[in-house]
Order: structure tokens, then sequence, then C-alpha cells
């Protein structure tokens, strides 16, 4: 089943560019990552999928059997977020909000998603301490189980290994994979190109405009992911 498809999409802020001939689709199951230096649209592209930037040209396409508000969002983490003032258990159960609408309270079936993410997760004894006392690898997957409660079928991540040791990033990208393979479909932004080739099985390359989508295979086969990685290390991205 296709989520949604991108037809020679045009991305940018206050009528300016910052990528354009963007055309891919995004099927369910696929583990899709966002490459590209600084600059290059890769944010702009996800904000525009998520429908929090309009496109300048060109458009996204849902399937109609999809439901968009459905899409579980992991964002860059900002400082106002490390310091949020609430308990772990209340920031998971903060991705049901969308749904929830005049209900004063959260139903027992989403009480029981939150607390099955919390424990797959391995968070679960963290869920009465206050989010701003986590370290950064918690945080991010406290962030993430909040994410996985908005969905169950995909999850959209900006950069969500920003600031992780090595450790941390290890375990992370882990929980992400065996996520994909339980189904859930990934669209991820990511500097990290080692982890990205490891786990991804599709690439979106950008600069300024869309040098490559397709398959993790195709990728390598056609040269972009050694150019990448030496153009990265230079600039001390990876």
């Amino acid at each position: 089943m296709k989520i949604f498809e991108c037809i020679n999409l045009n991305i940018g802020y206050d009528h300016k560019s910052v990528c354009s001939g963007i055309s891919f689709e995004l099927n369910k199951g696929d583990y899709a990552c966002v490459v590209g230096e600084n600059g290059s649209g890769k944010s702009t592209l996800i904000k525009t999928i998520l429908g929090l930037e309009n496109p300048l040209s060109g458009k996204i396409v849902f399937d109609k059997n999809f439901n968009r508000k459905g899409i579980g969002y992991l964002p860059q983490q900002t400082e106002l977020q490390k310091d949020f003032p609430a308990i772990v258990e209340e920031v998971v159960m903060m991705g049901f909000l969308n749904n929830i609408k005049l209900r004063p309270f959260y139903s027992k079936t989403e009480k029981a998603k939150a607390k099955d993410i919390i424990n797959a997760l391995c968070i679960e004894q963290l869920k009465l301490k206050p989010f701003r006392e986590l370290s950064g690898g918690q945080q991010q997957r406290v962030l993430l189980a909040r994410a996985l409660c908005a969905t169950n079928e995909f999850i959209v991540l900006d950069e969500p290994t920003a600031g992780m040791d090595t450790k941390s990033t290890i375990a992370f990208y882990k929980i992400l994979k065996d996520l994909n393979k339980k189904g859930l479909t990934i669209l991820m932004i990511s500097h990290n190109i080692d982890k990205v080739l490891e786990n991804a099985t599709h690439i979106i390359l950008l600069n300024s405009t869309m040098e490559f989508a397709g398959t993790k295979e195709k990728f390598l086969k056609d040269g972009h992911a050694s150019s990448f990685k030496l153009n990265s290390r230079k600039k001390g991205k990876v």
C-alpha cells in the first residue's frame, strides 16, 4: 500500500526555493532516510509532508485510505523540550491528544497502549521521573514513545539521535529497526550515514534538487554513498 507520493515538489520558505524536483513515493513498511548536507531541504521536506509548510509547487498525494492525522512525529529536540515540566508518563500520554478531542480523560485502550509502548522501549522504570532529569538518550526514548502513541502505522523523525552518545545512538537505532520489522513505516532525517546504510530500506538524497530516491541497494550501486560519506566527513557531519 502506498502511503503518499511526492510529485515534482518544490519546497522552501517565503517564496524562496531550497529544494526542487522532488519525486518519490513511500509505501507501507518502508524505512526511508532523507540525507544531505545542511541547508539541502531535509527538514523543510519533512514539514511539508506533515502539512506544516506549503509546497511552492508540485504536490503530495496521500492514499485515500490513510489517515494523515495519525502520523507520529518526533521533531528535533529543543532546549525548551529538554526542560519540559512533566513526568515521563504524562509526556508519553500526550501522544493521544489529537485523538481525545473533548474527552477530559484517556481511555482504557489508550492507557493500555501507552503501557505496552513504555515496556517495549524499556522505560517503565522512568515513568514517574521528571522528564527534565533524564539523560539525552532517555529523553529521546520517551519522545519516541509519545510519537508511537499517536500512530500504529507511520512515524516521522527529524535527527532523533542528535546529541546522543554512541551507546544511546546504537540502542535507539535498534529500537527503530525492530519496530520497522513489526510493520511500522519510518521516514527519518539523519546525518549518520553509516547507521542509515545499516538500517534503511530506501534513501532520499537532497542537494538543492533531489539527487536520488530509491532503494538502499541502488543507492550503493550508483556510488552515491561513498561520495556523500566523503563530503560529510570532510565537514565533520558523520
